[in-house]
């Protein structure tokens, strides 16, 4: 990409591996700001087990695409494509660095490379499967999905219920496979010179010890009365893309007398490691990012190999 383009960039890696730190020094040291690439973060009352920055630290470094959602609300990546373009051009405008900083991989890849033009949410459609997924199970559906389009079935596990959704969604909106409708494009190419760093843990039982230290902290600061103000809301369900979050699922499992507690946490904790393993699958693929391992000092590293490639 050419030099005179302006410079953006994304800071990616999996939960839990330290990012909004490594953000918030590079904020210190960097003419930067920071847009939140995270699905979670979007929604408002949300706050511990997404694990936002805190009060006081959206206060001394704004975060944006942070609370601009009601947990009743969906939000979708080309909402978020059109959000970030515009939040990246007001930065540039101002002078400044976009720093895109999360762990929803789906959203920089969609950002960098592009949306396929598919057909919008139907809401109807949308509950017809999820009243089916409700009887026989989203493994079930999955199975289905193999049989319509499997290279779609093999990018999205058996109980990713969000995703498997959406592609018997289209399918039953358009008649095809997505994989085959995957080939339109919206949006031009991305007008910035890209710099494209994470934060990879080599060690993989490292990276579980930090999820599981997270999510008791979590707990200490009473994750449980954010979900509980949650449910009591009375507008809110499980099949909402905001509940369907790791760990808020299996919190308001509990709230409803499905598991127990400790089969919550320990159901919280598995599902977090999983959702860490995709998030490594999908950098693995990722081109062009510089890694930088989450326990060798990752912020004097990442700071020089910024300062050296951007020439700041």
């Amino acid at each position: 990409m050419p030099n005179e383009l302006p410079p953006a960039i994304f800071l990616m890696g999996p939960t839990a591996a330290g990012k909004t730190a490594l953000a918030l020094a590079l904020h210190e040291r960097l003419p930067v700001d920071i847009i939140s690439v995270d699905s979670s973060q979007v929604y408002c009352g949300m706050d511990i087990g997404t694990a936002k920055p805190t009060p006081a630290e959206l206060a001394r470094v704004p975060h944006r695409l942070i609370d601009i959602r009601d947990p009743s609300q969906a939000y979708s990546a080309a909402e978020f494509c059109d959000d970030a373009r515009r939040e990246m051009e007001a930065i540039v405008r101002a002078g400044r660095i976009p720093l895109l900083v999360g762990g929803t991989m789906f959203y920089f890849r969609a950002l960098e490379f592009g949306l396929s033009d598919l057909p919008s949410a139907d809401p109807d459609t949308r509950a017809r499967i999820s009243d089916e997924a409700a009887t026989v199970g989203w493994p079930a559906l999955h199975q289905r999905l193999r049989s319509i389009d499997p290279d779609a079935a093999a990018q999205i596990h058996s109980n990713d219920a969000q995703r498997i959704q959406r592609a018997l969604e289209i399918h039953a909106l358009t008649g095809q496979s997505p994989s085959r409708l995957g080939g339109t494009r919206l949006h031009g190419e991305l007008p910035y010179q890209l710099v494209k760093i994470a934060l990879w843990p080599q060690d993989r039982a490292r990276l579980h010890a930090r999820i599981e230290g997270r999510f008791h902290a979590m707990l200490e600061r009473n994750f449980l009365g954010e979900v509980e103000h949650l449910y009591r809301r009375g507008d809110l369900t499980a099949e909402l893309p905001s509940i369907r979050t790791v760990g808020y699922r299996q919190a308001w499992k509990y709230l409803t007398g499905e598991v127990s507690y400790n089969q919550m946490i320990n159901q919280a904790l598995a599902a977090t490691r999983q959702f860490a393993k995709r998030q490594i699958t999908w950098l693995r693929s990722y081109p062009e990012v510089r890694a930088f391992d989450i326990d060798s000092a990752p912020e004097k590293a990442c700071l020089e190999y910024l300062q050296a490639t951007i020439r700041l």
